[in-house]
C-alpha cells in the first residue's frame, strides 16, 4: 500500500529520515466467508451468494487468532465473500479487539443497515472500508445489482454518523475511470475519512477482466488527479487519507510528480520511499482465505502456502522452503525483464509479482502492470523477457 498523504506531510513538513521501522508482524487481510450477495467483476476471490463448505468453525477461528496474537500480528482486516453474512463476525470482531489487534471490515456495504449499525458500532471498528466502483449507474453495472450505489452510500453514512472512520475503495478499469472525479468529490462531500485507491490486478474475476485494465496514460492521468487533489486538500486543511494499492510503480510516479511540483523537495522525498520499499507481499502482508489457506497477499488465491488447520500461521509465514516465499523475502528480490534494469527497485521492490505470473507463468518476470516508460525508469528497452532458469510450477489450490 502506498500512503499518498504520508508523503505529502513530508512536502509541506519534512521529518528526520531516522531509521527504517518494520512491523512486528504481517497485516492479515481474512477472508472469513466466501458467500457474498453480490456478483462484482473484479471479485479476487470469484465469490457468489450460496453457502461455501469447509469454512473455518468459530473455534477454529480463535485458534488461529491466538497463534497470530502471539506471532505479533499488528491489523486483522476481516473481508469475505461479505463478512457481515458470517453468522458469528460480530464476535469474531469484539474477540479480536479485546486482545488489542487493530481491526478493520471490508464490506461491500450494501448490509449495512438500520437493523445492525448499532453492532457494528458496538464492536467499534478501528476502521469500515466500502467499495465503490463509480456513481450510481457505473456502480450497480460492475456490483451487478440495481440499487447497489444507494445501498453502499447509505451504509456509509451509517458508520459516518456513529463517529466510526470510514473509507471508499476504488478499483479502476478502463470502463469506470471516467467517475474518479466524481467519486472524490463524493468524498469531501459526504466527509469520508479515506480514499483508496486499488489498480486492477490479475486475480479472480480481476483476471479474467483484465483486458478492460486501464490503459498506461489512464492510469497516470488518474495519479496525477490523486496527487493534485491530495495536495490541494492538505493546503486547504482538510485531513484525508489517500492511499493506493497493487501497483508499487505509484511511489515512483509521485518522486516524479514532486520532482516536478517541489524540485528541492525530491531528494528528501525519494530518502523516504526508499525506506518504504515497495511490494511487501509475504513478508509485512498476508492473507488467510475462508478455507484456512495462506496466501502471499489476496491476490494470491491459486497459490496455497499451506493451511492453518495443518500448522500455525506463524510456522507457514516464516518457512522460506515454498520457492514463492523464499524468492518475495529476498531482499533484493531477484526479478527480472524492465523490473531488474529499473533505477528506482529500491523504491518499487519489483511491484506486483502476481501480474508477471497470471501473463508469463513467471512471477519474477517484469511487472507488466508498471506504467512507466524505460526512459523514466533507465532501462534500455533490451533486457531478456525470458528467464534462463524455469520457475517451478505452482502449487494449485483444491
Amino acid at each position: 500500500m502506498f500512503r499518498i498523504s504520508q508523503y505529502m506531510q513530508e512536502i509541506a513538513n519534512p521529518t528526520p529520515l531516522g531509521a527504517v521501522r518494520k512491523p512486528p508482524g504481517p497485516v492479515v487481510i481474512w477472508n472469513l466467508i466466501r458467500r457474498c450477495n453480490l456478483t462484482c467483476k473484479h471479485c479476487y476471490s470469484i465469490s457468489a451468494d450460496k453457502d461455501f463448505a469447509g469454512e473455518l468453525s468459530t473455534d477454529e477461528v480463535y485458534e488461529v487468532m491466538d497463534d497470530l496474537k502471539r506471532f505479533h500480528v499488528p491489523v486483522l482486516i476481516l473481508s469475505g465473500g461479505e463478512p457481515l453474512l458470517r453468522p458469528d463476525i460480530f464476535e469474531v470482531a469484539k474477540r479480536a479487539k479485546q486482545m488489542g489487534f487493530y481491526v478493520g471490515l471490508s464490506s461491500n456495504g450494501t448490509l449495512i443497515t438500520e437493523e445492525n449499525i448499532e453492532q457494528i458500532a458496538e464492536v467499534d471498528f478501528n476502521y469500515v472500508g466500502i467499495s465503490l466502483d463509480g456513481i450510481r449507474e457505473t456502480h450497480d453495472r460492475f456490483r451487478r445489482m440495481e440499487g447497489a450505489f444507494e445501498k453502499s452510500l447509505a451504509g456509509m453514512r451509517l458508520c459516518r454518523d456513529l463517529g466510526l472512520k470510514i473509507g471508499a475503495r476504488f478499483t479502476m478499469t478502463q470502463d469506470n475511470a471516467h467517475d474518479l472525479p466524481a467519486l472524490l468529490k463524493l468524498v469531501e462531500d459526504e466527509g469520508i475519512d479515506r480514499f483508496y485507491f486499488s489498480h486492477l490486478n490479475y486475480a479472480g474475476r480481476g483476471n479474467k477482466n483484465r483486458k478492460t485494465d486501464a490503459h498506461h496514460q489512464l492510469t497516470r492521468d488518474a495519479m496525477d488527479l490523486l496527487f493534485d487533489t491530495c495536495w490541494e486538500y492538505q493546503q486547504r486543511g482538510l485531513h484525508k487519507e489517500f492511499t493506493t494499492g497493487n501497483n508499487d510503480a505509484d511511489g515512483v510516479y509521485f518522486l516524479f510528480w514532486v520532482q516536478r511540483r517541489f524540485p528541492e523537495m525530491a531528494s528528501h522525498v525519494a530518502a523516504k520511499l526508499a525506506q518504504w520499499g515497495g511490494n511487501s507481499s509475504g513478508v509485512n502482508v498476508a492473507n488467510i482465505d475462508n478455507l484456512g489457506n495462506v496466501h502471499p497477499d489476496t491476490m494470491w488465491w491459486h497459490y496455497n502456502l499451506g493451511n492453518v488447520r495443518d500448522r500455525r500461521f506463524s510456522d507457514i509465514w516464516q518457512d522460506c522452503s515454498d520457492p514463492l516465499m523464499n524468492g518475495l523475502k529476498q531482499q533484493p528480490r531477484s526479478v527480472g525483464g524492465r523490473c531488474g534494469e529499473c533505477t528506482y527497485f529500491a523504491i518499487c521492490n519489483g511491484n506486483t509479482r502476481v501480474r508477471a505470473q497470471q501473463l508469463t507463468g513467471d512471477p519474477w518476470q517484469e511487472d507488466p502492470g508498471c506504467y512507466l516508460d524505460d526512459d523514466e525508469i533507465g532501462a534500455s528497452g533490451t533486457a531478456p523477457r525470458v528467464k534462463v532458469t524455469p520457475w517451478i510450477p505452482i502449487r494449485r489450490s483444491a
